[in-house]
This record gives structure tokens, sequence and C-alpha cells, in this order.
């Protein structure tokens, strides 16, 4: 952990930018009061989206909570459409706030209370842990306060938010509390569970059936006439333009950056260039006892953690070779195997103990005991390097290409409003031979299609959509620079004729046929096997294929048959020899004859008993206090304890987008 909070970083910061979002997001009633709006007479004001006994819950803070649930479920993805999904996301915001809330009243009318000793329990030992007390040890008050910082939140704050958490969980465990499982439940639940059944089951393949459907133009026309409102307006619009394509990545190769051109921007940027003074070092860490619940240190625990490390220092002292030591003992892990090397740190990046004993050791020289929060270091200066700036020179290979991009998109810029200027006055095919620019004139295409010299040209496209006919040339944003275009035509959205849709409709009618011939010839090879008291004979006589299963339990998966979960567990309710009704797996019918039912032994019930015991028990417990939660909050609306503003919260739910969310 030590390693991890010295190391700048892309890893780092997205650990710690994790971390904070967790944080922010537990924090939105302590940091945002309510109260704000709300009138005289106690009903919710402007700005407050519910009044629930003990508090307001503001759009503010609706607002908030819903970003940072889009966060969190977008992390990794495209976030193009996160304003699309924000409304649905504030209305689950301005649910769990209103709940929160309301739970939180009903814990203080029943007394409950958070003492500090718990509430350090569990940053110690909770969700916290591990970003606080990673392999135990605490990362220090100073980094402590620094992390809290920076989500923007006081150690007051967050602790008072950790003791609303920790009262919630009280009112759970009081409310839960009263959940039991009987011995026949347990017994039932570990039957089911684990009863293995084993069977022939007949199968019945929608692209079989396909391959026999041959449908004639009547049948397609009137699938058609009956299917038009579908394919109303189908085909959407088009637009056909002339374009000229001016690319700034040509225009840099003429460009020519000068000295006078890098020392201007050099000067002006002096600020990337500066380097802080740094130190490369290698430790041995010995750790050293966390305090107790009660604050205090095992001192007799700080005792034998200073005398290990004292006996360290005594082996490099005497000619030991420091990388060997750390290894095999330092237990900063990872530092330990990189021979205890922590690389380049900055002022600020370590504990302030750690700190000061690295930047006053010469190079080359090793510490005596340095006693940090985390325990006991003995620290090697392996190199240094005084705070400087970087010369010009240093910098220049960084600069000059960011220079010619500029220039480049400026000459850009300059050459497309000419261009454009010289095209409202004597036509762009004029303007750009002019200008000795290829002018390209499209077929008709679609906001989505893709067109030459251009690449993916989003910005492109939306102008071109947005301009009327007969509008003079005009130019647009491209991946490749800018283009100069004029819109000469516009094809409306249209409704394709038969013929311009008759393979897709072919596709789509078979696709329908063969669902409702599969969902009867299934049902008639259900029917026929159980009047016959044979499914292989009826199989047969259907054209479907029987197979034969091994034993499967509940949670299993036989080919053509898919998860034993779905419609087919049914198997475990039968007896052998039972014939199932049409079981429907994607695109397959299937019906089941249960050969063999299998029972799980004593020995096994044994095994899981304990297990199962526990599973029920927290569906029950959930059961419960789902219950409870959603009687308090039917009690409290009509008690008139929970006042929502209903237009604060359509605004929110249906225009948040608009509104800055």
């Amino acid at each position: 952990m030590i390693r991890f909070l010295q190391t700048p970083g892309p890893t780092k910061k997205i650990v710690l930018g994790g971390l904070l979002l967790i944080i922010c997001a537990a924090m939105v009633i302590t940091l945002i009061p309510g109260g704000l709006g709300s009138d005289l007479m106690g009903q919710p004001g402007k700005g407050v989206v519910d009044k629930v006994e003990g508090g307001d819950v503001t759009a503010d803070q609706v607002r908030l909570t819903a970003r940072q649930m889009l966060q969190q479920q977008m992390q990794g993805r495209d976030s193009a459409n996160m304003g699309m999904l924000l409304p649905f996301f504030a209305q689950r915001a301005a649910e769990q706030l209103i709940t929160r809330q309301a739970l939180m009243a009903q814990a203080a009318h029943l007394g409950l209370q958070v003492t500090k000793p718990e509430i350090l329990d569990e940053l110690q030992h909770g969700r916290y842990a591990a970003t606080f007390f990673p392999g135990g040890n605490y990362i220090g008050k100073t980094e402590y306060e620094d992390m809290l910082q920076r989500a923007g939140l006081t150690p007051e704050i967050f602790e008072e938010s950790v003791g609303k958490d920790i009262l919630l969980t009280k009112l759970q465990a009081l409310i839960a509390g009263s959940a039991t499982v009987s011995d026949a439940e347990i017994r039932q639940q570990f039957v089911k569970q684990n009863t293995k059944v084993k069977f022939d089951y007949a199968v019945l393949k929608q692209d079989d059936l396909k391959k026999g459907l041959h449908p004639a133009d009547a049948e397609l026309k009137a699938y058609y006439e009956s299917h038009k409102q579908q394919y109303t307006n189908s085909i959407p619009e088009k637009r056909k333009v002339k374009y000229a394509v001016i690319d700034t990545s040509k225009l840099e190769s003429g460009v020519q950056v000068t000295q006078a051109d890098l020392q201007a921007y050099y000067d002006g940027h002096r600020d990337q260039y500066r380097l802080p003074e740094q130190v490369k070092v290698s430790h041995i860490l010995i750790k050293t006892p966390l305090p107790g619940p009660d604050g205090k240190v095992d001192e007799k625990g700080v005792t034998e953690a200073q005398h290990r490390a004292e006996d360290l220092l005594k082996q490099i002292k005497s000619g030991a070779k420091f990388e060997d030591v750390a290894k095999k003992y330092s237990e900063d892990p990872g530092s330990a195997k990189e021979g205890g090397s922590l690389g380049m740190i900055g002022r600020g990046r370590t504990v302030p103990e750690f700190e000061k004993a690295a930047f006053s050791l010469p190079k080359g020289q090793i510490s005596d005991l340095v006693k940090s929060s985390y325990g006991f270091h003995i620290i090697r200066v392996d190199d240094k390097q005084e705070a400087h700036m970087k010369t010009l020179d240093e910098v220049k290979s960084d600069i000059e290409p960011l220079l010619k991009q500029q220039k480049a998109q400026q000459l850009a810029q300059k050459q497309a409003e000419a261009l454009v200027n010289q095209a409202r006055g004597q036509g762009l095919d004029a303007a750009a031979a002019a200008q000795k620019i290829p002018v390209i004139t499209s077929e008709f295409f679609t906001r989505k299609d893709l067109l030459p010299g251009l690449g993916p040209a989003n910005q492109f496209m939306d102008a071109v959509f947005g301009a009327t006919e007969k509008s003079p040339p005009d130019m647009a944003p491209t991946s490749q620079g800018l283009a100069v275009y004029q819109l000469l035509a516009v094809k409306p959205p249209s409704t394709p004729s038969f013929e311009e849709v008759r393979t897709k409709l072919e596709e789509e009618f078979k696709n329908e046929r063969s669902s409702i011939l599969l969902s009867q010839k299934t049902q008639e090879l259900s029917d026929r096997a159980k009047a016959e008291h044979d499914l292989k004979r009826a199989a047969k006589e259907l054209g479907a294929t029987v197979k034969t299963s091994d034993f499967v339990a509940p949670d299993g998966q036989v080919p053509d048959v898919g998860s034993m979960s779905g419609q087919a567990s049914v198997a475990f309710s039968m007896k052998p020899g039972e014939i199932s009704s049409p079981v429907q797996s994607g695109s397959s019918g299937v019906v089941l004859l249960v050969l063999e039912s299998q029972s799980p032994t004593d020995a096994d019930y044994g095994a899981k008993r304990d297990q199962i015991r526990e599973q029920l028990l927290q569906n029950k417990q959930q059961e419960l206090f789902g219950l409870f939660v959603s009687n308090l909050r039917d009690q409290m609306e009509k008690s008139g304890k929970i006042k929502i503003n209903q237009q604060e919260l359509k605004a929110l739910t249906r225009n948040s987008s608009e509104e800055g969310m």
C-alpha cells in the first residue's frame, strides 16, 4: 500500500477515483443540507423533492446521487448516452433517498444509537478497511485526511455518514432478527436443490421448420398489408451533397515551425516543464501493531518490531546485501519483491517521517531506524534529482508537433472560410477549382453512412442533415479536417414498396410462421406421446430427434434444452415414466420423459445443511425487511410524514438532462 500511495500513474488514479465515487455516493445526505426551499406550511417548496420526518430530500441531492449511480454503472463503458439515462436514474435516486431518510427517522424513534468505537471498528474491518487499513495497517492521519479532502470531505462529515450506515444496519438487524428457518424447510430446500433427474427428450427445431416454408407472393403480399404500419417511413431520410475536403494532415507537411515559435510556446508553458526535487529510495519495513478499539497500542508488539528492525539494520551494516534483506524480511509486499525499491518519489507523496529522512540523506547512505505510522523503516537513498526546469532543447521534440498541428488547423480554418465565401458567390465547383481542391459529389446517403474522404464525421452529418434545401454552401468539421459542402437534394423518409422489402418480408414471414408451427407441433408431440405412452414413437411420427440426458441437477445445462432452472425445471416435479407438456427452449421445442430420479443422501444433507440454512435465513431476512420498508413508507405517506413534491419529481425525471444534471 505504501508503494501504491507513493507511485503516480493511471492505475492509482483509477482506484482512487473509484474509491472517491463510493465515498461521495455514501455522503449525499450528509453533504447537502435539507430544508432548503421548504415553505412555512410544512409542504415541500421549490427545490425540495420530498419532506420526510427529520429532514428534506432536495433536488440537488437527487441530481448528485443520480449522476453518481450512473457513473458507477457506466464505468469502462461508452458514456455517450448518459444524459438520456439520467431521468431513469433520477427516479431511482429519489426513491432511495426518501427511503433512507424514512429509515433514519424510524431508527431515531426506536432509540438506536452508534458509538465512536463502532465507527472505528467499521472503518478498520468494514468496506473501507482495504483503503484506510490495508493489510490491517492504518495509512496514517495525514494520508487519511488528504484522501477525504480529495473527495470534498472532512473526517467529521465522513465518519458521521459511516455512523448513519451503521445505524441503518442496526435497524435492519433488529427488524430481520425475528426470521427463523425450520428443519423441515431446510430439508425441503435441500431436496429441491440436490435432486437429479435423467430423461429422454424429443427436440423440434425452428430452423428445420423454416426450411420447409416456401410462401407464395400472395401470402407475402397479404403479410405486407397486415404489417404495413411497421414499414411506414422505415426508409430513413437521405441527402445528397457535394463537398471539398481540406485535410489538416496534408497542410501540416508544409508548415514551418521557427525557433521563435518554439521559444514562445516554451515560455508560455514553463510550468509544464518544471521538475520537482525527487529522490530514488529503497526501504525495508517492519510493521507495528495497530491501535485497538480503545485507541491503545500494544507496546510489547512495538518493542518486538523495533528489535527485529534493529537486527536487520545490523545485518546490512555488517555487509548483508540490502536487496536480499528487503526481499526476505520487508513487510511492505509491493516493494519487497523489488528489493525494497520505491523508485523516484517527490515531496508530499509519503508520510512525514519517511519524507524527512529520505530527503535529508545523501545519495548512497542508509538511515538509522525511522518510525512512522506504518512501523520501522530502514531507508537507502539510491539517487537524487534537484528541482529544475527542462530546457527547450529537451522538450523541443514534444512542442514542435503540437505547433505544427495548431498552425495547420489555423490554415485549414482560414482556407475553409475563404472557400465558403467564394462558393457562395460563384458556386462550390468554381471556388474549389480555383484552390485546386477536388469536389466530391455523393450519392444519396443516410446519417449513418460513411462518405469518401471523410471517415467518421458526426459533426459533418449533423450539419448536413440540419441544413435546409437550397441553403448556401457551408463548412463543418470532419475527422480529416474541415469540409465545405453544398446540399443538393433531400429524400424524405418513405415507406418501401412490396418489391423493395420482399426479401425482408419473406424472412420475417418465415420467422413468425415457423415460431407458430413450432409451438403447435411441440404441443402435438406432447399430446401424442401422452396418448400413446410412447415419446419415441410420437417423435418419429412428427420428425423430432430423441436424445437422452445424463443425470442433471437443477442448476445444470442440457444440450437443446438449456438451463434446467427454466421451463425444464418441471422435470424435477415429475415421476419416472411421466411425459411433460411442451417446453420452449429458445428456437427449439422440447418434450421430456423422466427416466429416473436420484435423491440426495443424508451424508450430503449433513454437509450442506448449514449452508442452506444460512441461504434461506438471508432470503427470509431480506423479505422481512423489505416488507417492513414497504409498510413504513406506506404508513408515513398516509400520515403525512412523507410529503412528495410531484411537480419537482416530474421535472427531475422528465427533463433532468436538459436541466444540467
